[in-house]
């Protein structure tokens, strides 16, 4: 069953607080097969948008009238008339459970999650029921609530989804919820020749994203639940064994969700106070120089190219700042850019990231788009063109040359969202020629390196594609770095490989959300 995006669905994902995935098993790798050299020509794919794979319908139902003191999302509101219920004694008491109509963590005694929030766990030999309530900015009470109607098997449950608005029923979906990353009878963690070298614990926060320069690896932490976030720093010039060095934390400001050097000077991306400036003359011992923006700016990803940083600012006005780095402990800002929203963006549309490539500004415009500028002069900017579909989550992108022609890779975040290859050689004209998906899982982050594109992909971990022929990206190698072990594991899918790097020291720097930095051997 295949559910399209409902228009308030875009902004939960965004917001956190979306369902989460399913993880499908994909083919194993077949890195001995060659890829055809790519001749330029392609075949231009129709743009059917993320479509959400719910699995397959379920016999449970909701009662029109359930009975006095029963609230819409309660268990005794549903119809499990046609379930067999008793199945559901064999669903583990501790693991992951997600699909494209759900997400519900079980975690023993200690409660369960739905979307990544904590939420109401009933169970008992017979019944699964959770659910979770917030209240949304416009003072609407959402409650979200899972009931179960069967497990034809431990890894596999079968369930209705009530989405209920100020006590009435607003949606009903039925379909599967899939155990992901067990420990036990789980795949191989590796194929196709990446292996892991060493795993450091980042004790700080949730990490999202790393740099690496001068034998150093600078880990950044969001708020999470592990506590408040900051910069981690490790000596990795043995990469086989990291050395952690120092924490660093900032009172009142601890939302710290990009990275990035140039030289001696480290920038980090605060949520608070805009660009973090710090000098690294001594690597493992970062000293605060200054904070560039404005204190009330908040800033969500870098991009350098030369002597140039491009900020990407969500808050308060969406923008794109504009920073030459001639002298890098002093950047000077040159301009602000304001993307002018189309017509069916949503208002809360703004800047995720950009790749900036042969004078272009290639930004990721979540939810509204992928837009391309004219960035020629740093100081001025012109719109060049965008591509654009119903319920676009861009999100991150890398950009590079093949047989002639400008191919961006383009993906988004969000359930089902995937990686698109698009032919962006016209701006005014761009194409899609490929594309990679895997399930309803979630891209973060992508690498071009050379021919090769090396993707963060949240639970389905690391994954190496050949993309020589971009109208046929191959997967040649992967690393499943999700276990539903690991500490902090809540069932949200936006959990498991977030951030990474390949500087081309001949190593992979990923960072996963529970288990800190991992590095492994570049392909």
């Amino acid at each position: 069953m295949q559910l399209r995006r409902r228009p308030w669905l875009h902004l939960l994902a965004v917001s956190l607080l979306s369902w989460g995935c399913s993880s499908k098993p994909t083919p194993p790798p077949d890195p001995e097969t060659p890829t055809p050299e790519w001749d330029g020509t392609a075949v231009p794919l129709e743009e059917l948008g993320d479509v959400i794979d719910a699995g397959t319908p379920s016999a449970c139902g909701t009662l029109a009238d359930a009975g006095p003191g029963v609230e819409c999302g309660d268990l005794a509101a549903f119809d499990l008339s046609g379930c067999n219920r008793a199945s559901l004694a064999q669903v583990p008491a501790v693991g992951i459970f997600q699909g494209g109509v759900g997400s519900v963590a079980m975690q023993g005694d200690a409660g369960t999650f739905v979307s990544g929030l904590r939420g109401e766990l009933y169970r008992d030999a017979t019944s699964l029921h959770a659910s979770m309530t917030y209240v949304t900015k416009r003072n609407f009470h959402i409650r979200t609530a899972i009931a179960a109607c069967e497990a034809p098997n431990p890894d596999l449950v079968k369930v209705c989804v009530a989405t209920c608005r100020d006590g009435k029923l607003m949606f009903l979906d039925r379909g599967d919820l899939n155990r992901i990353g067990k420990v036990d009878n789980q795949q191989p963690v590796s194929e196709g020749g990446i292996n892991l070298a060493s795993e450091s614990y980042v004790a700080m926060g949730e990490p999202v994203d790393v740099y690496v320069t001068h034998d150093h690896a600078y880990v950044v932490s969001i708020d999470g639940l592990e506590g408040t976030g900051g910069l981690t720093i490790f000596d990795v010039r043995d990469r086989a064994h990291p050395v952690f060095k120092k924490q660093i934390r900032m009172d009142g400001d601890s939302y710290w969700n990009a990275v990035w050097a140039t030289g001696d000077t480290l920038y980090i991306g605060s949520n608070s106070h805009g660009v973090l400036v710090y000098d690294i003359h001594d690597p493992a011992n970062p000293q605060y120089l200054r904070a560039v923006g404005g204190d009330t700016i908040n800033v969500h990803t870098f991009f350098v190219d030369g002597d140039i940083l491009y900020a990407m600012s969500p808050m308060p006005a969406p923008s794109v700042f504009v920073f030459d780095i001639k002298k890098p402990n002093e950047p000077v800002l040159l301009q602000k850019i304001v993307i002018p929203l189309s017509p069916t963006a949503y208002p809360t549309a703004y800047p995720h990231d950009a790749f900036a490539y042969q004078g272009r500004l290639y930004v990721n415009n979540i939810l509204d788009g992928y837009v391309i500028l004219d960035v020629t002069n740093p100081s001025v900017s012109t719109e060049l063109g965008a591509y654009r579909f119903e319920g676009s989550l861009s999100h991150a992108n890398a950009v590079g040359t093949f047989a002639g022609r400008t191919i961006a890779f383009e993906g988004g975040e969000g359930i089902a969202t995937h990686l698109r290859l698009l032919d962006v050689t016209d701006p005014a004209h761009i194409v899609k020629i490929g594309e990679y998906q895997l399930g309803n899982s979630s891209i973060h982050n992508m690498i071009l390196r050379g021919k090769r594109l090396y993707v963060a992909y949240y639970q389905e971990g690391v994954r190496v594609l050949d993309v020589s022929n971009p109208t046929q990206p191959k997967e040649i190698a992967r690393y499943s770095t999700y276990r539903d072990t690991d500490p902090f594991r809540v069932g949200n899918f936006l959990e498991g490989s977030i951030g990474m790097r390949v500087p081309g020291d001949g190593f992979v720097y990923v960072v996963d959300t529970s288990r800190g930095l991992l590095i492994f051997n570049e392909l």
